[in-house]
């Protein structure tokens, strides 16, 4: 098993920054790909960011360039730094990791953190 636990969601303005943050606590598994996701009301979820244990980085089209995710493999954690918010960013934002157990592979969610950018 593998539990995500997120923080650093908040209020702000137009052009301000926010950082997030997630712990992955993984017994037995091992993480291959630590990232973030979100959705905002009425909208499908969403990538943001993800990394991989390589370190190859993929973003989504509407936060490339303002967004920057950092991994630290050996405490599991993953850090999504959000720069120039604009009030399209406002969402929940998930913590998502893909842990590998015995040659399967295993998604798991954290249980998201409210980002509300105001105009």
């Amino acid at each position: 098993q593998v539990q995500l636990v997120e923080s650093g969601g908040g209020l702000v303005q137009a052009g301000g920054s926010l950082r997030l943050s997630c712990a992955a606590s993984a017994s037995a598994f091992s993480i291959d790909v630590m990232g973030w996701y979100r959705q905002a009301p009425g909208k499908q979820r969403e990538l943001v960011a993800t990394e991989n244990s390589g370190g190859s980085t993929t973003y989504g089209d509407s936060v490339k360039g303002r967004f920057t995710i950092a991994r630290d493999n050996a405490e599991n954690r993953v850090y999504l730094q959000m720069n120039s918010l604009k009030p399209e960013d406002t969402a929940v934002y998930y913590c998502y990791a893909r842990a590998m157990w015995r040659g399967f592979a295993y998604a798991y969610w954290g249980q998201g953190t409210q980002v509300t950018v105001s105009s």
